[in-house]
C-alpha cells in the first residue's frame, strides 16, 4: 500500500476482501466504493492483460486517487446507479462486486465537511458535496417526528424524541449552521462515560439520512442479482448493525426482511451462497487501523 492511499483512507480487511472475490484473471469487477484506490490497485494487481475494473466514488476527492491504468475506468457517481453505468459501459455479466461501506478515514479527518463531532467545521455531512441536502438541512427543515425518526432508526437511540424535540426547540432561535451548534443541544443527553458513543449514534443517524444510505445499499445488492454471473462473488464490509443486517438477510434469502420462503421440500432457494461465515478483523489490523474495529466481511457466490 502506498503512502497516498495511507493519508487518504486505510482499507479494511484487504487481504479478505481481495481474496473472497476469488479473482479471476480476465473477469470484470467493481469496485463500488472507490475512496483512496487501495483495494482497487489490489484488484488490478490479481488481474491479467484481459481483466478489467470500474471504480465508483461520488466524492470528488477520490478523483485524486485514480488509478492510471488502461485497465480501469473511474466512475463519478453513487453505486447505486451501477446498472446505468454498466450498460452504458457495455457491461452485461460482472465477475464480482467488492463494496467497503460507510463513512472513509479521510472525511472523518476532514475538519471541513462536519462528518465528525471532533471539529467544529460546517454540518454538512454530504459524500458527494456537489448535490442534495447537507446536515443543517435535515436538522433545519425536517418536522420533529422526522427527526425523530431519523434518531431512532438510524442511531439507534432511545431518547430519539427528547433529542428531536430539543432540535426543534434550538433552531426556533436560530438556524442550525455548524458542528458546535448541534454539540450543544446534545451535550444534555451525553453522559461522561458514553459520551463518544451517543455522539457518534447521533451523526452515524444524520450520514445515512443526508446520504440515503440504507436506500443506497439495498439499490446495490438487488442490482447485485442481476449482474453478477453464475459464479459471480458479492464482497461487503460493514460497519455497523443496521448494515449488516440487510447484507446478511440478502445473501441468506433473497430479500431484505430476512422473510423465509421455503419450497415444497422444505428449502430456502436464495440467488446466493454464503461462502464462509461473518469475518473479523484481526487483533493485528485493529491496532493498525482502528477504524476495522467494527468491520464485518460478508462473501456470498452467486448460484
Amino acid at each position: 500500500m502506498n503512502l497516498k492511499e495511507q493519508k487518504y483512507h486505510i482499507p479494511a480487511m484487504f487481504k479478505e476482501s481481495l481474496d473472497g472475490l476469488a479473482i479471476r484473471p480476465s473477469g470484470v469487477y467493481v469496485d463500488a466504493t472507490f475512496g483512496g484506490g487501495g483495494h482497487s490497485r489490489g484488484i488490478l494487481a490479481a488481474l491479467g492483460k484481459e481483466g478489467y475494473l470500474y471504480g465508483f466514488d461520488q466524492d470528488a476527492d477520490a478523483e485524486k486517487n485514480i488509478v492510471d491504468d488502461k485497465r480501469f475506468t473511474f466512475v463519478r457517481s453513487n453505486f447505486r446507479y451501477l446498472s446505468n453505468f454498466m450498460r452504458y459501459y457495455g457491461e452485461s455479466e460482472l465477475d464480482g462486486i467488492l463494496a467497503d461501506l460507510g463513512v472513509s478515514s479521510h472525511h472523518l479527518d476532514d475538519e471541513t465537511r462536519g462528518f465528525s463531532f471532533r471539529f467544529d467545521g460546517d454540518l454538512d455531512m454530504r459524500m458527494n458535496n456537489r448535490a442534495g441536502k447537507t446536515a443543517a438541512e435535515v436538522l433545519n427543515r425536517y418536522t420533529e417526528e422526522q427527526l425523530a425518526g431519523v434518531f431512532y432508526l438510524y442511531g439507534e437511540l432511545k431518547s430519539s424524541r427528547k433529542i428531536a424535540a430539543s432540535v426543534v426547540g434550538r433552531r426556533g432561535l436560530a438556524p442550525f449552521k455548524s458542528v458546535s451548534d448541534l454539540l450543544d443541544v446534545l451535550t444534555p443527553f451525553s453522559g461522561r462515560e458514553k459520551e463518544k458513543k451517543f455522539m457518534a449514534q447521533v451523526f452515524q443517524a444524520l450520514r445515512i439520512e443526508v446520504n440515503q444510505e440504507m436506500q443506497a445499499l439495498r439499490e446495490l445488492l438487488a442490482q447485485s442479482l442481476r449482474l453478477l454471473g453464475k459464479g459471480g462473488r458479492l464482497v461487503v464490509i460493514t460497519y455497523h448493525s443496521l448494515e449488516d443486517r440487510l447484507v446478511k438477510n440478502f445473501i441468506k434469502t433473497g430479500n431484505f426482511e430476512g422473510r423465509i420462503e421455503q419450497d415444497i421440500y422444505g428449502n430456502v432457494p436464495s440467488p446466493f451462497r454464503s461462502v464462509e461465515k461473518m469475518i473479523i478483523p484481526s487483533a493485528e489490523e485493529i491496532e493498525m487501523n482502528p477504524r476495522a474495529r467494527s468491520a464485518k466481511l460478508r462473501v456470498a457466490e452467486k448460484i
